[in-house]
């Protein structure tokens, strides 16, 4: 298979604003070209050209002085993760709904209590933060460890892959990866996040955007990810890229879990797999 360098695919900058000043449709994306998906920044040149930039949206390669920013950011949104899963993943968790109710129905047989059976849920939900918490820090400590540790090297020198990030205002507000697989013909979207104090805007849509065109100039055949989102706003974006929900995994694993009792108990991931098809084999 051969690679179009990231530079010739990073360097045409885009402009929007919001989510309908990205052109295409949505479900459909392949048939819609490069030029129309990605409009060109204006040509005025000089000191008016950079004014512009600053002010509006634009996708460009990472540079390595970019990596403490990338990294704030991955951080700042994974951990926003931890009262997700700790409170709303529990409405996707009918069997431990149930554990909890029971729970708190023995507490108030053998306490005779309704204090200490109101107490109870509170406990349940202090343990699911606390382990929630605990895991999904570890979590964070190893991907800062390895990928995320040298982005430059991890994705910016090797061939098939990616790193870009949205700057707005003349700032870093999004990120995005693609790691390419040449077995499987495959790439897959990593590491999107935008800062919270800009989102509403498109951003993570035109990240998203950039990857697929990224794909479709490197003849990739398809384009997959997995998140742990619970955010329905997470999936209905992905959906809207054109990605199709093709499974989900229950109890997923990831770095730090000791499948303790305490931790079955209070801490459980669902891994949604989507995929984007853009050809086939």
């Amino acid at each position: 298979m051969h690679y179009i360098p990231p530079k010739m695919v990073c360097e045409t900058g885009i402009l929007a604003d919001d989510h309908s000043a990205i052109a295409g449709p949505q479900k459909d994306p392949l048939i819609v070209s490069s030029s129309q998906m990605w409009p060109p920044l204006p040509s005025s040149g000089g000191a008016a050209e950079e004014g512009m930039k600053e002010q509006q949206l634009y996708i460009r390669e990472f540079q390595p002085s970019d990596q403490e920013t990338a990294r704030r950011i991955f951080y700042e949104g994974i951990k926003e993760r931890i009262p997700s899963s700790a409170f709303r993943g529990l409405k996707y968790q009918p069997l431990l709904q149930c554990i909890y109710a029971l729970l708190t129905l023995i507490c108030f047989v053998v306490t005779n209590s309704l204090v200490l059976a109101c107490c109870m849920p509170i406990t349940l939900l202090g343990m699911r933060y606390y382990y929630s918490r605990k895991i999904i820090l570890h979590h964070l400590e190893c991907a800062l460890r390895t990928d995320m540790s040298d982005i430059e090297q991890y994705y910016m020198k090797q061939p098939g892959s990616c790193f870009w990030v949205a700057v707005l205002e003349g700032k870093v507000v999004g990120i995005v990866a693609a790691r390419g697989n040449e077995e499987d013909n495959v790439v897959e979207l990593r590491r999107m996040s935008v800062d919270s104090n800009y989102r509403g805007k498109g951003i993570a849509k035109a990240l998203g955007r950039r990857v697929l065109e990224f794909a479709m100039l490197n003849h990739y055949s398809s384009i997959v990810l997995g998140t742990t989102a619970v955010k329905i706003a997470a999936h209905k974006l992905y959906e809207s890229l054109g990605f199709k929900h093709v499974g989900v995994v229950e109890h997923h694993t990831v770095p730090g879990m000791t499948h303790s009792l305490l931790e079955r108990m209070f801490f459980q991931l669902r891994y949604h797999r989507y995929c984007l098809q853009l050809r086939e084999e």
